[in-house]
């Protein structure tokens, strides 16, 4: 994970990414819409840059493949910058403790009191950090990221595992 200012060259971006669905688990209407707004978030605003890639900006070709996140990567103008993997193992924790906790900041909406749903809250922010600097760690062989990258990239994990309720 590195900071905002350590992009240099203002073109180490995610310009386009697109996901393998046939990798992905059966999905809801809502899952998938899920899944188009993170990668609208992600896409709007993001800092990626493959070890040694010169320049950018890049388009991401994600899947699922055996508890991995495969990550195949290349400029926009269709030059390789390289494949690589992460295990989905040491998130499933983080990822199912994510999904609890969003589902009792949704319930507690309806009944709990603002300090309740505050603290909630804190604890669903803790979580997704923990994961986005859990992604940034996993990422950092492979690719530099910043800190705002890697939250959103974890929200996309997280929209990726969901399964239909």
């Amino acid at each position: 994970m590195t900071e905002e200012a350590d992009f240099q060259a203002g073109d180490h971006y995610i310009a386009e990414l697109h996901i393998d669905d046939a990798s992905l688990p059966v999905s809801s209407a809502e899952m998938q819409h899920e899944r188009r707004v993170a990668i609208f978030d992600l896409i709007e605003d993001n800092q990626f840059r493959p070890k040694g890639s010169p320049t950018g900006p890049y388009m991401v070709r994600l899947a699922l493949d055996d508890g991995r996140l495969t990550f195949d990567v290349g400029t926009t103008l269709g030059v390789p910058r390289g494949k690589f993997a992460v295990s989905m193992v040491p998130f499933r924790r983080i990822v199912k403790d994510y999904f609890m906790i969003c589902e009792s900041y949704h319930n507690a909406i309806r009944t709990a009191t603002s300090a309740q749903i505050e603290a909630i809250d804190m604890g669903r922010r803790g979580l997704h950090n923990e994961g986005s600097r859990l992604l940034a760690d996993s990422l950092r062989n492979q690719a530099e990221v910043s800190f705002d990258t890697s939250r959103r990239l974890f929200t996309l994990i997280c929209a990726l595992h969901r399964r239909p309720a």
